[in-house]
């Protein structure tokens, strides 16, 4: 199978991208149910360091249970129901039992996976890095669209990527093993002393911890390298973000925005750009 997907690179890219809208099928399950499952996991943690009693168990909630369904009338997905992309279009966006509309959210999710996962097989080629990034991709796209939900960076996504870095390093895949150890130590040092620099000047919060182990999670996969180029190009593209939301008036000085996906998309580029990015500004300079 591997020497036929290797003579023909089309096909390869074929099926990064079927696999890729499969995936991206499953991050929207991911995305909806992952920060529930925590909210309980942490209320049951306080309730357990309060000394209160534990709440009484409901029905059984993970990714797998209960089944795909309508979240308005509860009406459970039939397989023709939960084709990546082609459900949607047939369903004409719309839930087939109670005809309330459903996220344009899914179907985006689904396409951009499926391109993304495309493109790294085309960018690769048929190696072992080309399904490594994958993994990475898949991980940085289900981090920027719960944060950009829910605001948070959960630890259960970026620390089995930060310690998959490390290992996969350790055999040189992307970087020597102590270029990522050093650009773990470094991306996560960084914004931790920026963060408390912004909070001895201003007593505020700048950033959370979570921004500070996806940085960390970064360097794991690309090294030192990628660390200056990784913060330089968040930062733009944040405060870019963030100011044009101002002019719109669809936010204040005081409203949170979510920097993980700036940073997962920058750590990203610089992946698999950076060496060029980097050449290009200093002959620019120059």
């Amino acid at each position: 199978m591997i020497d036929f997907l290797s003579f023909h690179p089309g096909a390869f890219i074929a099926c990064a991208l079927v696999l890729g809208l499969l995936v991206g099928s499953f991050i929207n399950v991911l995305v909806w149910r992952l920060p529930k499952m925590l909210e309980h996991d942490w209320q049951a943690q306080a309730r357990e360091l309060l000394a209160m009693p534990a709440a009484e168990k409901g029905p059984v909630y993970n990714l797998m249970l209960p089944h795909s369904h309508c979240p308005h009338c509860q009406h459970p997905l039939r397989a023709r129901e939960n084709i990546p992309l082609l459900s949607y279009a047939l369903l004409r966006g719309k839930c087939s039992q109670c005809n309330t509309a459903i996220s344009l959210r899914y179907p985006l999710t689904e396409l951009a996976c499926g391109l993304l996962s495309a493109f790294i097989a085309w960018h690769f080629g048929v190696s072992g890095q080309a399904g490594w990034m994958l993994v990475l991709t898949w991980g940085l796209l289900a981090i920027c669209l719960i944060d950009l939900e829910h605001q948070i960076v959960p630890d259960v996504l970026v620390l089995p990527l930060l310690w998959l870095g490390l290992l996969l390093n350790s055999f040189d895949m992307f970087t020597s093993l102590s270029q990522a150890v050093w650009g773990a130590a470094l991306g996560y040092a960084s914004l931790w002393s920026i963060f408390w620099i912004f909070k001895l000047l201003t007593g505020k919060d700048g950033m959370g911890y979570g921004d500070f182990k996806l940085l960390a999670m970064l360097g794991a996969w690309g090294g030192i390298a990628i660390l200056p180029l990784t913060l330089l190009l968040s930062s733009l593209v944040g405060a870019l973000v963030g100011l044009s939301l101002l002019g719109l008036r669809r936010a204040k000085t005081s409203t949170p925005i979510p920097f993980a996906p700036y940073l997962a998309i920058a750590g990203w580029l610089a992946l698999l750009w950076g060496g060029q990015i980097t050449t290009f500004y200093w002959q620019l300079a120059v």
